[in-house]
């Protein structure tokens, strides 16, 4: 478990959506290489998302910004 600050964690997690967003469009584009190592990315990073989401839900009321509102 990494340890995030109160201010950078909204941050992280509106960055790692980001990040799947463009990652899923991404595979969409007909002229990618190697499209098994974009996909292989996208799970890491989905699953990254994923357990940022889950720490986050755990310190909403410290960090004072719900998750519903950041994502």
């Amino acid at each position: 478990m990494i340890e995030i600050s109160n201010a950078a964690a909204p941050l992280l997690v509106q960055a790692l959506r980001d990040a799947v967003r463009y990652n899923e469009e991404l595979l969409k584009s007909e002229t990618l290489r190697n499209r098994s190592e974009y996909e292989e990315h996208l799970v890491e990073i989905s699953q990254f998302y994923a357990e940022v989401k889950a720490q986050y839900k755990k310190q909403e009321s410290e960090i004072g910004i719900p998750l519903d509102e950041i994502i």
